[in-house]
This record gives C-alpha cells, structure tokens and sequence, in this order.
C-alpha cells in the first residue's frame, strides 16, 4: 500500500468581521491610502479610520509592511479575539484504498479539512500532499451548474475529474441509475429537489472512478434506503483500492464503513487509530451533565417514603456519560431519599426499559441474587448491563420501588436513555434501529449504597 494523503503540521485561521471591501479596486485603494498614511477614500463624510484614529500613520504603515495580508491569512505572529483556529497542528497520512472517518462536534473542523484536502481553500500552514484524482462531496450539489441540465453536469464534472467523453459515455447509464432521475436527466438541476441534487451528486462522484472519494454530510439529505445505498457503494468503491474520507454524525455509519477514525476536537487531532476506539472517545467526551434531576417530578405514584431524587448512566470506567453505544457495559445510577429513620429490608427495585408503548425489558432486583435490597435512608443504587441489547435511539426509564409490602415510588417515563448504534454481535457491522426486537432479555446485576448504615444484603 502506498501513502496516498499527506498531513504535515496543518493548520487554518480565519479572521472574525468583515474583510476587504468587495472589489479588488477598492481593496487596492484602501491599501495604497494606509500605505501613505492616509485616511480611507472609501469613508463616509464624518466617518473615520478606527485603524488611524487608535495608531498614528507610521504604526499603521509599519504593521501594514510586517504583513499586509496578515487580516487575510491569520497571522502567525499575533492572536487575538478575531482570530478563529479552525485546525491546529493536524497530521496523519491515509494509504491507498483505506477508509477513513472523519468525526467531531460541530465546529471541530472537519469540514475544513476536507475542504482543504480538496483544494477548495488553502492552509494557512503546513503541507498537504495528494495523489491521484480526488472527487468530492463536500455539500449538496457541488461542482454542478445550476442552469445545466443533470446529463450536461455529469459530462462537466467528469471533465473535471479528467475523464474524456469515452469513459463518461461508459459510466452514464450506471449513474443515471444510481440517482433514480431518469426521467428528470434533461432537467435543469436548479428546479431539482435536494433529494434529487444530491442523489446525482452522490452517484457522479462515487461512478467516476476517483482514486480519492471525499465525502461530508450531505448524505443526511436523502432518505434512509438512499443512505444505505451510498453507504454500499462506498464500500465497493474502497474494495477496489480506492481511497474514501467519510465525515458523518453517524456512529453507526462511520463504524459501519471504517476501520480507522480520527476524531478532530476544537481544531486539534484528538484521537488517530481504530474507529470504535476513536468513536468512544468522541462519545465520551460529550459535556457530562451533572445527574438527571426528577426530584420536582409530581406525576408519580406510591407513598412517597422512598422517594426518587437523580439518575446518572456511567460508562465502565465508572465515567457519567450522556449516551451508550449498543453492546458496551452500562450502569445505570438512581439516587433515591429516604429519611434516616426509614428502615426496610426487602426493598425491590425494578427499572423498565420502554420506547413507543412497548416495553423492551425490565431490570429488577428480585430476579437476581440481591433480592433481598435493604434501605437505611437515602442513598443510590446501580443497575449494571455488561451488554446493552439495544440498537440506536431514545429509550424512556420507568423506575419503580416497593417496601414494606407497598410501592413506594413509581415514575413512568423518568428519564431518557440515548443509545448510538454500535457493534453489538462483534461481525463489524452495526445493526440498524430499524432491528429492534419487541421483547429483550438482558444479562444484569445490582449493587447498592445506603448512606446511612451498611448494605450488606
């Protein structure tokens, strides 16, 4: 395999405001004025230079002369509150017919990258090294003439790609079909639907047979049997060595696709290495919320002598974590209250796991060997899932608690449980929410803490 991407030391800043003056007349203007020091010829009457009135002229001048296109670059020199590091010092190297996920918040410069990657801007520093001819999807309908119909766009970003019209002429038919607009080819793309405009886009930069397929995500314009059509096609593309850069939201896509992640962070190369590694990073570092408070929650049951207060979900470093991927250990946290005087000794505590009316399974206390839970006041108690048996979405927590021969809370829907799709069966392959079985059985164990006393069951 031979190194077909090349990052050294990458970097790029943008400046906050307004730059330049519209036309590279004017720009000129301003510049030659500032260059003599004198006032902007492009200002109102009663208007001043905010540059001129806070320096003199000489240290306009010279800060022009150390870098007269400093405000356009960024300057290496100098930072301040206007300047934006949209990448930091990034480099990797990809080899031929890898492919490669892109992950990070938004924001964490993902885009730039592959922008930059595929020359659509340029670095502020650092080098960047590419062979072979690189197809991009960078956003809906790039590369296309919006007055051209879909059969002129293909011929035309072809052309791009340095094709010639032979090999355009033997692709046609299969991208035509790809995108599903026959009927529409002759059409001018600007009356297209997104839908349609990235259907084409898609299936022109995937069948043009690029050494290098970049792709953002646009894919999230099109419907479900679409995405999956895309995603199938990157992987035939990557099979027949070519070289494919993913950037997705999508867990489940990314490890579905990709062996190897980068997971970029406020600019910075975060994470280099295998995807599900790069992928629970990234899910890991997500802001931590503080517990999910329910303590004001008034639409429960019971008595209320045990009394449901938080819930937190950790991960298997004991870390709070905000979502789960399917398949990792999860413990679930609820903090109850209780008064000290409060003493029960066969507590049960059962936790229902439910999504649209149907209950997926229910974790309980007396169907493991701590059936016989004791309360000594308030404190928590952990349901722990070695497996988690859910495919990707939101699952609603109902939390129930009986003692002393009463139910003593009971909270439907207490709180949300977000599951990202992961590797549940261990074949590399993500199943789809769409898998979701009615009835769930799931290995599980409970523990518990009673801040007043022991709870030695």
């Amino acid at each position: 395999m031979s190194t077909v991407i090349s990052v050294e030391h990458l970097s790029k800043t943008y400046r906050l405001g307004q730059i330049g003056t519209g036309t590279f007349t004017n720009d000129l203007k301003v510049w030659w004025a500032k260059m003599r020091g004198k006032p902007n010829p492009l200002l109102r009457i009663g208007e001043t230079d905010p540059l001129l009135t806070a320096k003199s002229a000489k240290a306009a001048k010279e800060e022009l002369n150390l870098g007269a296109l400093s405000g356009l670059r960024g300057s290496k020199n100098r930072e301040d509150d206007n300047t934006i590091w949209a990448l930091k010092d990034i480099s990797f190297t990809v080899e031929q017919g890898e492919v490669l996920g892109i992950i990070g918040r938004n924001g964490a410069g993902k885009s730039t990258l592959l922008k930059i990657l595929s020359r659509v801007t340029a670095p502020t520093s650092g080098k960047i090294k590419v062979k072979g001819r690189v197809a991009s999807l960078l956003e809906v309908g790039t590369g296309f003439h919006p007055e051209l119909t879909g059969r002129e766009n293909i011929y035309l970003n072809g052309a791009i790609l340095g094709m010639n019209r032979r090999e355009i002429d033997r692709k046609f038919d299969e991208i035509v079909d790809f995108a599903e607009v026959e009927k529409f080819i002759d059409t001018p793309v600007k009356r297209y639907s997104s839908g349609m405009y990235v259907r084409l886009a898609f299936a022109v930069a995937a069948h043009l047979e690029p050494e290098i397929l970049v792709v953002d995500e646009v894919l999230a314009v099109g419907d479900a049997d679409f995405q999956k059509k895309c995603l199938g096609k990157m992987g035939d593309v990557a099979k027949k060595g070519r070289t494919v850069l993913f950037v997705s939201h999508n867990m489940g896509a990314v490890q579905n696709l990709c062996r190897r992640g980068i997971w970029l962070n406020n600019g910075h190369l975060a994470e280099d290495g295998l995807v599900i590694d790069a992928v629970s990073s990234y899910l890991n570092s997500k802001t931590i919320q503080q517990g999910l408070d329910i303590s004001s929650r008034t639409d429960r049951k019971g008595i209320g002598k045990v009394h449901f207060e938080k819930v937190e979900f950790l991960n298997k470093f004991g870390q709070q974590i905000n979502s789960i991927m399917s398949g990792t250990e999860l413990c679930i946290r609820v903090y109850y209250n209780a008064p000290c005087d409060q003493h029960f000794q066969n507590a049960r505590f059962s936790i229902a796991v439910e999504k649209n009316g149907i209950s997926y399974f229910v974790a309980s206390t007396e169907m493991t060997e701590k059936n016989n839970i004791k309360i000594l006041g308030s404190g928590w108690i952990d349901c722990q899932i070695p497996k988690l048996p859910l495919a990707s979405g939101n699952y609603g927590l109902t939390l129930f608690c009986e003692a002393g021969g009463a139910i003593q809370d009971w909270l439907e829907n207490a709180v949300i449980l977000p599951v990202d799709g992961g590797d549940f069966f261990g074949t590399g392959r993500i199943a789809p929410a769409s898998h979701e079985g009615k009835y769930v059985l799931v290995e599980h164990k409970w523990d518990n803490y009673a801040k007043y006393g022991t709870s030695d069951a």
